[in-house]
């Protein structure tokens, strides 16, 4: 018979390492930060009663150890002039067994929405990320992160609209021929 944590390590385990991975862009920070949100729900004590519960509570811990480990490294730019840009190492895996074309075609429109993503703050590309990628209700990402409601709506909004520009100058870029 499995223990809760074994149910829930089980359940939430690829959903929470493919969160880390877009959140931070790259494998081993993603492996760090999924060890560290398991580590610090098992520190806790106390293992959430419900799937929603220890869903929500993975995810919160995850976007709050990866802010501060941002405030960290900025801390450090500021005190020893040193720069943290993490590397970008998108590997797509193809879900469906599609021709070798419309799945490259596929994976290499969604590097390229991800690329977008990444270039966005982190307020905003964790709010896309939790409405798109983990599927949750703007009341529950609001919940997670601590801020009203109309906080996430307004960052949704604002994120998406910064990905319509990125998208389009991109687009003038590939084809501007001067």
């Amino acid at each position: 018979m499995k223990t809760r944590l074994e149910y829930i390590i089980e359940k939430y385990s690829k959903d929470l390492y493919s969160f880390c991975y877009y959140l931070t862009t790259n494998k081993y920070e993603a492996d760090d930060l999924y060890q560290d949100a398991f580590e610090r729900m098992i520190n806790k004590g106390e293992l959430p009663e419900t799937d929603e519960e220890a869903k929500q509570m993975l995810l919160s811990m995850s976007v709050s150890l990866w802010k501060d480990k941002r405030r960290k490294f900025a801390w450090r730019k500021r005190i020893f002039e040193e720069k943290y840009i993490p590397e970008a190492t998108m590997e797509s895996e193809s879900i469906d067994e599609k021709s070798p074309e419309s799945t490259l075609i596929q994976d290499e429109s969604r590097r390229y929405v991800m690329e977008c993503v990444n270039r966005l703050p982190d307020k905003m590309r964790i709010v896309i990320l939790l409405y798109y990628m983990e599927n949750l209700k703007v009341s529950e990402i609001a919940e997670l992160l601590h801020v009203p409601p109309g906080t996430v709506k307004s960052r949704l909004h604002i994120a998406k609209e910064k990905l319509a520009v990125l998208m389009r100058a991109d687009r003038r870029e590939a084809f501007d021929y001067e």
